[in-house]
């Protein structure tokens, strides 16, 4: 007996083919794309006693009538050879549609299994299978399973090996669409016969033939059947007159509908009680048109909380253990011992590495809440709700879901497009999604906000920033929708499977696949724009600087120095306490922290002198060491660009320091904040991001702060957005036309935001 084998598993979306792939192979799986598509591919091994099993898992499809790419993708692996036995899974709970893809499979004549699964579903609605009857009728054997647990697979795994061990004598399916058509079938097929097509001889010419008489696309674009479509046609004709059928294809599947009616007719009963079942009860609430969106809002928002509330102390962690390393490491390793390797390590590879792997919470938790919504059945409802409402706007309720996740971040957004059947409506969603505002932006935000704008006023303007995206968005997917992606609207049978409880295994499984995807195809492009940004800010060091820096700090703490007598009256009624005394004698000035705690105090009119003459003196220290900052950055790679592009960016609002941190910013959003830190020497924008507002309120207007808001969010998505638009559009072209048009779009809009308001003289005033 053969030790090894390559098993197809085929069926409809949501009839629980994942969950049985999933209890077969478990974490043995790979996942992938097929080659030239973005549908995705995924395949696991396992074994039964001493036989070894590839099993692929094909795209969920109704049928093989090649109207999506999934459907190309099973019609291309089906009718390719390698395939040793279909284990084709059925949702028994509605079997007669579930088939309608069975009638077909059994046509290719490649030993089959059906898979009855949701059995347990299907006894809960009373359906009784006569498994012998339907065993004799498709010429293969059939188990019933419940997917969803893993004791539900038992009867799947017993009965395998006896189907291995006798594929050369599988049975031959009782399919007929009546004489007249089975004999233009036979018609057709004999002319295939004639051919001799060596790539196809292991596929009977029938299946072929059928397919032709369906108008395929798949089967019509096999050249070497070019010659037949004469015949074709002239049958195709021959039965419209005979049964005044407009279409031929429309034909077959209701003849394919009445081959399942009359299978079913003798093997399925139904016990006579009519009950409403839980589903219904419950989609009476979340698909009403009254309570559905309210209700859809909701389980958006619980999702939300659930994923930031979750992820947050474990991000934390994972901040100070990637804090703690960089720290370890530059405590063993002397500044003096390869400096430039020692940086780059800690602040380059350290850096990014972290800055990936710290959103990982957020990615596990929010596709753990997905998965959870999906096979619970849910998400099917959120499309049905949303529907209506994104057809207005060229698009389908299925986009609807990507849309939100975009809130989160980009990339697992635009991965999850994969589930809208459409191409065109699929890859409209990917095309603007980068313009619905990401969780990678709202560091940026809670910036300028705050520097720019007075308090009542803080969430009316993240409100405004984040409508700016939806309705930017929305009309965007309405002009693609009208010009490039132009056609009707497909209309798809929206399937709302009964609600079921999902098993924590599939559910792990699941997160994981998705977690492991980000990380090797996000999280890599992430650490090698650190690594080269990283390299952008340091080199070239500027060795000649116009002023000696460390003379004017020196002289100017000379000149403020605290006199015997600042000192007695600072010490007078113990204002200043004894180690208040010796930090100053050790330092020759005052700290911050020291003339906060005075301050406290209500010191005396003479104090308040001292004391400003300290704070002055930290004042003037801080402009050195921000002009320093700012010369040396200036001089870097990172630097000169953001000089080059200042004449570019200048009509906007933007100055060299916005335009370096604004390309900075294509690594991840979050590197705008991080750069702007640099160049005013503020550190980073967390406990120290009071200062940097400071200086951005200095140094800019409310307009330009607005328009730095505008422009981050229009602009160009990061480099891991753009990858994987990249990947799941398949084309260099679709990427670099969504780089330049949303930088068109984004210079555009902040270029008439920042005019317009220039003229009007709207927030034009510096604060402060």
């Amino acid at each position: 007996m053969k030790k090894h084998f390559r098993i197809a598993l085929a069926g409809n979306p949501n009839c629980g083919k994942t969950s049985i792939f999933n209890a077969l192979t478990g974490a043995r799986q790979h996942v992938g794309n097929y080659p030239g598509v973005t549908v995705e591919s995924k395949s696991g091994n396992f074994s039964i006693g001493d036989i070894d099993i590839e099993l692929v898992d094909l795209p969920g499809i109704y049928s093989l009538s090649s109207s999506s790419p999934e459907e190309n993708v099973a019609f291309e692996v089906l009718t390719g050879k390698g395939i040793d036995l279909i284990l084709n899974v059925i949702d028994s709970s509605i079997p007669r549609r579930s088939m309608y893809l069975t009638t077909q499979l059994a046509e290719l004549h490649i030993p089959m299994m059906l898979v009855f699964n949701m059995s347990d579903d299907a006894r809960k609605k009373g359906i009784k299978f006569n498994i012998a009857k339907l065993e004799k009728y498709f010429g293969s054997p059939i188990v019933q399973t419940v997917g969803r647990t893993s004791d539900g697979v038992k009867p799947l795994l017993e009965r395998l090996p006896k189907v291995l061990d006798e594929l050369e004598n599988h049975g031959v399916p009782m399919l007929s669409y009546g004489s007249d058509i089975d004999d233009s079938i036979a018609e057709i097929a004999s002319r295939i016969d004639a051919l001799g097509v060596k790539k196809y001889e292991h596929i009977p010419s029938r299946f072929f033939a059928v397919k032709l008489l369906e108008s395929d696309s798949c089967t019509m674009k096999i050249p070497e059947f070019k010659s037949v479509w004469g015949d074709v046609s002239a049958q195709i004709k021959h039965l419209a007159q005979i049964h005044a059928i407009d279409e031929a294809h429309t034909f077959m599947a209701d003849r394919r509908y009445a081959m399942i009616s009359g299978a079913f007719r003798d093997s399925i009963s139904m016990t006579g009680e009519k009950r409403r079942q839980i589903s219904d009860k419950i989609d009476s609430v979340v698909t009403n048109k009254v309570f559905g969106l309210p209700f859809f809002l909701l389980v958006m928002y619980a999702t939300f909380w659930f994923t930031f509330t979750c992820a947050d102390p474990i991000m934390v962690l994972i901040e100070d253990a990637f804090g703690a390393l960089s720290d370890g490491i530059k405590s063993v390793w002397s500044p003096d011992v390869m400096p430039y390797l020692r940086d780059l390590l800690t602040d380059g590879v350290i850096g990014g590495v972290g800055g990936v792997i710290v959103f990982l919470p957020n990615i596990l938790f929010l596709f753990f809440a997905i998965a959870l919504l999906e096979e619970s059945g849910y998400m099917s409802r959120a499309a049905f709700v949303m529907d209506g409402i994104m057809r207005r706007f060229g698009l389908q309720g299925k986009s609807f879901v990507p849309l939100v996740l975009g809130f989160g971040c980009s990339v697992p957004a635009i991965m999850a497009t994969r589930c809208i059947e459409s191409e065109k409506d699929r890859k409209t969603t990917i095309m603007v999604l980068p313009l619905i505002s990401c969780g990678a932006r709202l560091p940026i935000y809670a910036l300028i906000i705050p520097a720019f704008f007075a308090l009542k006023y803080q969430a009316l303007m993240m409100w405004v920033i984040y409508i700016i995206g939806v309705v930017v968005a929305l009309l965007g997917a309405r002009l693609l929708k009208n010009t490039i992606f132009k056609g009707d609207g497909e209309v798809y049978l929206m399937e709302l499977p009964p609600y079921r409880m999902p098993t924590f295994r599939s559910l792990m499984l699941h997160m994981w696949d998705r977690a492991k995807m980000y990380l090797q195809k996000a999280g890599t492009i992430i650490l090698a724009t650190s690594i080269l940004l990283f390299i952008a800010n340091t080199y070239p060091e500027k060795t000649d600087l116009s002023k000696d820096y460390d003379a004017l700090a020196e002289k100017a703490a000379k000149a403020a120095a605290l006199t015997d007598s600042d000192i007695k009256v600072l010490s007078a009624n113990n204002f200043l306490s004894a180690q208040g005394l010796a930090e100053l004698e050790e330092q020759g000035c005052i700290s911050d922290e020291t003339i906060a705690s005075l301050e406290e105090r209500k010191p005396t009119l003479v104090q308040q002198a001292v004391l400003k003459k300290c704070s002055d003196l930290n004042a003037e220290l801080a402009k050195l060491d921000n002009e320093r900052s700012a010369e040396l950055m200036e001089y870097t790679i990172s630097g000169r660009i953001g000089k080059f592009m200042e004449p570019f960016f200048k009509p906007i609002g933007f100055d060299w320091k916005l335009s370096t941190a604004s390309i900075g910013a294509l690594a991840a959003k979050e590197v705008f904040v991080s750069q702007l830190g640099i160049l005013y020497a503020e550190g980073e924008a967390d406990e120290e991001s009071v200062p940097l507002r400071e200086q951005l309120a200095r140094n800019y207007t409310p307009l330009q702060g607005f328009c730095i808001m505008l422009f981050c969010l229009l602009s160009i998505p990061c480099f891991a957005t753009l990858a994987v638009i990249k990947r799941e559009m398949n084309s260099w072209k679709a990427m670099f036309a969504e780089m330049f048009s949303l930088l068109f779009l984004a210079y555009a809009a902040t270029f008439i935001v920042y005019q317009l308001g220039t003229f009007l003289q709207i927030g034009t005033k510096l604060i402060s």
